[in-house]
């Protein structure tokens, strides 16, 4: 993707945070190509320094090993900088269940640290990872911005607090705010390894090693699955903006269709054949549905084109072949 032809300055220096993570890696290395000087703070808890490891030589880069729950860090990361691109994190709804309180420390307090940091560093934007999940038991579909429904686990709890302080910080201190609600993202470097690994990524590497993936539930949940480069793109998008009517508020950051798991797992052994025919053999096995997941999820991605020219080029079969091409080369 050429960062340029979005009209993003190659002189901007940004901070992202949760830089070494599958998201934030990949911005730090579109942000790097383009020109720009970048911040990465990351504590590693999630990220990998491997992500990163092709970035460290370059004069433009800065990696500082810090946590977002200290106060101190986020300031000294967020010194010199004009924007941020907050994506630091601990995502996953069954982790937020299991550990309610490590969820609410992280995505709550770490993210009031960074917006108190960026505020007092006078930072441009702050542009944060936000979420489909606060839709919550919302039935509408698609999913459109100002309707959403009571959250269904702590994680999506901890994400629609976000917004509302990201708001609060916009309408007191002035500090401009935009919140992505990621839907679904997928793409190189998303680990597919641990117990909370994204089901993209972990049913690639079951397939490839001949294993069964378990799908939860018969199948028929669907998400709406969206490709790295439609992030990058919405991110870089939401820096460059100048449109004042397009900035304190969130946007759906998605492709605007959606695919059930056995649809997606159709597609998977399909492009894995390519490689090994074998893959076409391998037995799809079913499990009880997991708590607190939605149904369903779709996202209208109006406003994001009319607001901000958001042009998503990945369907979810453009972004699958790119992903399995990926992960062929990186997990054989």
């Amino acid at each position: 993707m050429n960062l340029k032809l979005l009209g993003l300055d190659s002189k901007t220096h940004i901070l992202v945070t949760g830089g070494a993570g599958f998201i934030g890696s990949n911005l730090c290395e579109a942000l790097i190509k383009n020109g720009n000087k970048v911040t990465c703070l990351d504590n590693f808890a999630t990220g990998h320094k491997k992500n990163i490891e092709h970035l460290r030589s370059n004069v433009n880069f800065t990696l500082i090993e810090g946590d977002i729950r200290n106060l101190d860090d986020c300031e000294k990361a967020c010194k010199n900088i004009n924007f941020v691109l907050h994506q630091a994190a601990l995502g996953s709804v069954p982790r937020s269940i299991n550990d309610p309180i490590t969820s609410n420390e992280v995505n709550v307090s770490g993210f009031l640290n960074m917006l108190v940091a960026a505020r007092d560093a006078n930072v441009k934007r702050f542009v944060y990872a936000a979420s489909s999940s606060t839709y919550g038991d919302s039935k509408s579909m698609p999913k459109v911005e100002d309707a959403i429904g009571k959250p269904l686990s702590p994680y999506a709890i901890t994400k629609y607090v976000n917004e509302l302080y990201a708001d609060i910080f916009g309408k007191t201190y002035g500090l401009e705010t935009i919140g992505l609600r990621y839907f679904n993202v997928f793409g190189r470097k998303q680990d597919p390894n641990g117990a909370y690994a994204a089901v993209i990524p972990k049913f690639v590497a079951q397939l490839i090693q001949h294993k069964s993936p378990i799908i939860n539930g018969d199948g028929s949940f669907s998400r709406d699955f969206t490709y790295i480069d439609n992030v990058i793109e919405m991110n870089i998008r939401s820096i460059v903006t100048e449109n004042k009517n397009a900035i304190n508020t969130v946007y759906n950051t998605a492709f605007g269709e959606r695919t059930n798991l056995n649809e997606l797992v159709t597609l998977l052994k399909e492009y894995l054949s390519n490689f090994d025919p074998e893959i076409n053999d391998v037995e799809i096995k079913y499990g009880p549905a997991r708590i607190g997941d939605v149904p369903h999820s779709l996202a209208s991605i109006e406003k994001a084109e009319k607001q901000l020219g958001y042009n998503p080029q990945h369907d979810i079969k453009k972004g699958l072949k790119e992903a399995v091409n990926w992960y062929w080369e990186n997990l054989k």
